[in-house]
C-alpha cells in the first residue's frame, strides 16, 4: 500500500466514524418528533450515499491508473531492454560502492 492509499484509508474511516456518531446523535428518540431533524437525516444519508460513490469512483480511477502505468512499463521494458538492464547495472553498481565504503 503506497502512503496516498494510507490516507485515503484513513481519511474514509474518519467519515465513516463521523457519519455513525451524527447518525447516532440523531437517532435519539427524543429528537424523533420533530420534522427538522427527519429532513436533516435524509439530508445527511443522501450525502453519505454521495461521498460513498465519489470513494468508489476514486478508487476505480487509482487502479485504472495504475493499471495504465504498469502496461506502460512493460511495454517500455519489451520495447528497451538494454536499457533497463543498463540501468539496472548502474544502480547495482552504486549500491555496490557504497556499501564498500563502510
Amino acid at each position: 500500500m503506497t502512503a496516498s492509499t494510507n490516507i485515503d484509508a484513513a481519511a474514509n474511516a474518519v467519515t465513516e466514524d463521523i457519519a455513525r456518531d451524527v447518525k447516532g446523535v440523531l437517532a435519539s428518540k427524543d429528537l424523533e418528533s420533530l420534522p427538522q431533524i427527519k429532513a436533516l437525516r435524509q439530508r445527511i444519508d443522501s450525502k453519505i450515499a454521495i461521498a460513498r460513490e465519489l470513494a468508489a469512483e476514486k478508487s476505480r480511477l487509482a487502479a485504472q491508473k495504475a493499471k495504465e502505468a504498469a502496461s506502460t512499463a512493460n511495454a517500455y521494458a519489451h520495447d528497451e531492454p538494454w536499457q533497463i538492464a543498463g540501468a539496472a547495472l548502474a544502480v547495482g553498481v552504486l549500491v555496490g560502492l557504497l556499501l564498500g565504503r563502510r
